[in-house]
């Protein structure tokens, strides 16, 4: 075993994962992992210049980071920020700040690289599994946009397009600012019509159909699971490697189309912050599923800080 530490650095938030990876048997044990707002980017198209306070906010979560890092021993550490961090004017206070709390510099990846990490961090705990065939079809419906990432051992194929649950909610189901509760059919149609255009710009790409294994990330797919499941409460533990059938994919999907705020929100899994968005989200895994004929999407928690925590595991071995 290794003990890691991998930070991913975004615009609305920094992330860190400490755990111990082993890359003979393909197991990564989480000691912690935790998540902080800091809204690194605020301001940042406006002005060009990272502001004073969304650099302190970040560097009052690094030195945070940096006591849990030492508290659990970590042995390598890679720290990994979007280019945004990067390209702007001031990138230096940012680069020096974290070297001086963490002890490495910020690195900012490709989107090839973004891509392998994401798949290695989702799929990694599935090698060995024979009851899941590859190749695999990793599927990070995020906010803005969808990535695609198609591959057996590593990247085949990747494509991000620019659907996502808020994205497609702000688009198409919100009407003089405000979310349609339910919305009409219309809308619907129109949302649907707007993600199968992606899903055809994805495949010009990405050979989605060649998958044998679909394998959804983030919180609009993992938020169906839950439902799925009627957990009492939001339990990755539970969501974690849950497999959910088409059926009931469809199932949700329709009954999160007619529901209302109140409904939506009184669900015990949900996020308040899903509330409003989550009906897109769902709909946007139903569609990737009817494309490619999955009878069943595989739901993972795990996703690009994992595969930033197997890169550095891979490194110091």
């Amino acid at each position: 075993m290794t003990r890691v530490a991998a930070v991913d650095c975004g615009t609305n938030s920094i992330r860190l994962l400490v755990a111990d990876a082993d890359p003979e048997t393909g197991e990564l044990v989480e000691l912690d992992r935790r998540m902080t707002i800091v809204r690194l980017g605020q301001g940042v198209d406006r002005t060009g210049r990272l502001a004073p306070e969304a650099l302190e906010r970040t560097f009052a979560a690094c030195r945070e980071y940096a006591a849990v890092i030492k508290e659990l021993g970590a042995e390598r550490l890679r720290f990994v920020a979007t280019s945004a961090s990067r390209d702007a004017e001031n990138r230096d206070e940012f680069v020096r700040g974290v070297l001086d709390i963490l002890g490495v510099e910020p690195e900012v990846i490709s989107g090839e690289q973004e891509a392998e990490f994401s798949f290695t961090g989702a799929t990694k705990e599935l090698k060995g599994r024979a009851d899941l065939t590859r190749p695999y079809l990793v599927v990070d419906i995020g906010g803005g946009s969808t990535e695609f990432v198609v591959g057996d051992e590593h990247v085949g194929a990747a494509r991000s397009v620019d659907v996502g649950c808020v994205r497609m909610t702000e688009r198409h189901l919100v009407v003089d600012g405000k979310v349609t509760d339910p919305p009409a059919p219309e809308q619907i149609a129109a949302l649907r019509a707007d993600v199968e255009a992606a899903l055809d710009l994805a495949e010009e790409t990405v050979p989605l159909r060649e998958a044998h294994t679909l394998v959804g990330l983030a919180g609009s797919v993992t938020t169906v699971s839950a439902i799925a499941q009627n957990l009492p409460a939001y339990d990755s533990a539970a969501i974690h490697h849950s497999r959910i059938s088409h059926d009931r994919v469809r199932e949700i999907t329709e009954w999160l189309l007619r529901s209302t705020h109140a409904e939506r929100a009184a669900v015990p899994s949900m996020h308040p912050g899903r509330v409003d968005v989550i009906a897109a989200g769902a709909l946007v895994l139903l569609a990737i599923m009817e494309r490619i004929g999955a009878e069943e999407v595989v739901v993972s928690e795990h996703d690009i800080l994992d595969g930033i925590a197997w890169s550095v595991a891979g490194s110091s071995a």
